[in-house]
């Protein structure tokens, strides 16, 4: 029994003795779960905080793109500003970029690992910003493409944003008025818009049934629709109701998608007139103002584009085609715009000068000035001009307005006659190859088709300060004889049809038909493909009768470019065409990736 007893004691104590390391080894392997746990969730909070860090930076730049275009909604000219230095701005050649100084500094201009950074207000941590431009493409089509990088922590984000100014050809069709001009009806009791109490003695313009119109359309006044057919979105600013007013007899119009009516939108106010087009013809004025000069002409202007990128331009009066307004510095006629005078290939030769399609800029015809400073003025009418009818009208060698046998418009003002020999018209048609603005300080006559080489290439921009008119002349036919003799009006174009590329706009007037309503015959489809706007809505036939049927499509790609520094509302705002993720331009450090 002794020997059972120790036996059992000596089992006892070799239990104990293994128990020990089991408890150890337990323990350890608890603490190392335990280590790997914190060393996990350690790893995970730091993998969160980068994330979150990560998010933050691309929200900062996004942020940064909001402040730049907030700037641009201030100060149109802006664009201007930026950094030289910057990567972005270096890369794409970017033109003459200055830093704002003073007051206006601004710290998103930083570069490098000393430059500076915005930051966004309110962020927690705190969010920074920087941003490069490159205004490169802002002549040619009027947009602005910005790299903006955001940084949170050690984290940064890059981002390209697309930006262009909303404006007159966001639309294929813009009216503030629905009623013809008053300088062509002396109606002048009508130029207000029906929600603000227009004499109902007034009557307003409508879109017929045989109307279809594909790209969106705004009207600053109250729409009158008879059965027409809208392919885009429709606004207006009409606070009337309805909004859209739609004759007995007539059906109400059709629209895209679940639109059953226009939409209210704010208006789009049309700028005095297109006198800064005329500026960006001087050479005086410093780079940032007008980086490249384009070309000035004076008087009746003949341009005639063809297809292989060349433009005659006929233009008796002009004797300096870029114009200085500052003493010292001289006026200038440069070879790209054409010779003036009488010469071989001048302006002022009666075959006029076939010159290359001026690249990416304005074509500006003003009045012949009636000061004897100003470096275009002329006391004398020029060799081989000739003004006819009371100066309303004019000839230079085989140009003549009005042609033969044409009944000279009427409605046309006193103080801007058709036709006037001394008024800054211009008188275009051809196929363009190229990008141009013609602007004119009084008409612009379409006088035949003004189509494109490339479509997907080419750009035009029309810009009357008055009407812009598609030329239409009619002459009087005379029949019978004695008691039956009867006479008629009959157009004198034999074309049957129009067609016009490009973006048309008139600032104080109106895009009409010249005698719209004159020969009884119908002239076929009016075709553009485009934009147009418009102070005052113009006619362009009569259902059934006379002049011409609208065939209006939006050219798409004034979503996101414009013709060569076309003219924006006096009010509005910088829209992002595109946004694109890019690799971080700076680490956090503010040092180049």
């Amino acid at each position: 029994m002794r020997a059972l007893a120790r036996f059992l004691r000596a089992i006892h104590r070799d239990e104990r003795g293994i128990a020990l390391p089991v408890v150890i080894g337990t323990g350890m392997l608890m603490l190392v779960l335990v280590a790997t746990s914190l060393t996990v969730a350690s790893n995970g909070l730091r993998k969160t905080d980068t994330e979150q860090d990560q998010n933050g930076a691309l929200d900062a730049a996004y942020a940064g793109v909001e402040e730049y275009q907030s700037r641009l909604a201030t100060d149109n000219s802006y664009y201007t500003y930026g950094n030289k230095d910057a990567p972005f701005s270096v890369a794409t050649a970017s033109t003459k970029l200055t830093l704002p100084t003073g007051s206006a500094a601004n710290p998103a201009f930083g570069v490098g690992t000393t430059g500076t950074w915005a930051t966004v207000p309110k962020s927690t941590p705190i969010a920074t910003y920087r941003y490069e431009v490159d205004n490169s493409h802002y002549s040619a089509n009027g947009s602005i493409r910005i790299r903006v990088t955001g940084r949170v922590g050690q984290s940064t984000r890059s981002i390209v944003a697309d930006l262009k100014q909303s404006g007159f050809i966001d639309y294929l069709y813009f009216t503030d008025y629905e009623v013809q001009d008053p300088d062509l009806t002396g109606k002048t009791q009508c130029a207000v818009h029906i929600w603000e109490g227009r004499p109902s003695t007034c009557t307003s313009i409508q879109f017929g049934s045989t109307d279809t119109v594909d790209g969106p359309v705004h009207s600053n006044d109250t729409l009158t629709v008879c059965g027409s057919k809208f392919l885009g979105k429709v606004t207006s600013s009409s606070t009337s109701t309805p909004i859209v007013v739609t004759p007995s007899g007539c059906a109400k119009g059709s629209y895209p998608n679940s639109q059953t009516a226009p939409f209210l939108q704010p208006e789009v106010t049309m700028p005095p007139t297109n006198a800064q087009l005329k500026k960006e013809t001087r050479n005086d004025l410093t780079s940032s103002e007008v980086p490249l000069p384009g070309c000035l002409y004076t008087g009746p202007t003949v341009v005639t584009f063809t297809s292989d990128g060349k433009m005659n331009v006929k233009s008796p009066w002009t004797k300096m085609t870029q114009v200085s307004e500052t003493t010292g510095v001289a006026s200038a006629a440069p070879a790209m715009c054409g010779t003036p005078g009488t010469g071989s290939n001048g302006l002022g030769s009666t075959a006029g000068a076939t010159i290359d399609v001026i690249a990416s800029n304005v074509m500006y015809v003003q009045n012949v000035p009636t000061l004897a400073s100003d470096p275009n003025y002329s006391s004398a009418v020029p060799s081989g001009f000739a003004c006819v009818n009371s100066n309303a009208g004019w000839t230079f060698g085989t140009a003549q307005y009005p042609v033969a046998n044409e009944i000279t418009p009427d409605g046309t003002s006193a103080s801007k006659p058709a036709y006037g020999c001394k008024n800054g018209d211009v008188f275009t048609k051809g196929t363009l190859k190229g990008a141009v603005t013609i602007g004119a300080e009084n008409y612009i006559y379409i006088t035949g088709d003004l189509t494109y080489s490339d479509a997907a290439k080419d750009i035009l921009g029309l810009v009357g300060n008055n009407a812009v008119w598609i030329w239409n002349p009619m002459k009087t036919v005379t029949s019978g004889s004695g008691w039956n003799q009867t006479t008629t009006t009959k157009p004198l174009l034999t074309d049957s049809g129009r067609t016009i590329n490009g973006a048309i706009l008139s600032v104080a007037h109106t895009f009409q038909v010249q005698n719209y309503d004159q020969g009884g015959d119908a002239r076929g489809t009016l075709t553009v493909k485009g934009s147009i706007a418009q102070t005052f809505r113009g006619p362009v036939g009569l259902v059934g009768g006379s002049g011409y049927i609208k065939a209006y499509k939006y050219d798409t790609r004034f979503a996101y470019m414009a013709p060569p520094k076309f003219l924006s509302p006096v009010s509005s705002a910088y829209g992002v065409s595109q946004f694109s993720g890019v690799p971080a331009a700076f680490t956090y450090t503010g040092a180049t990736s």
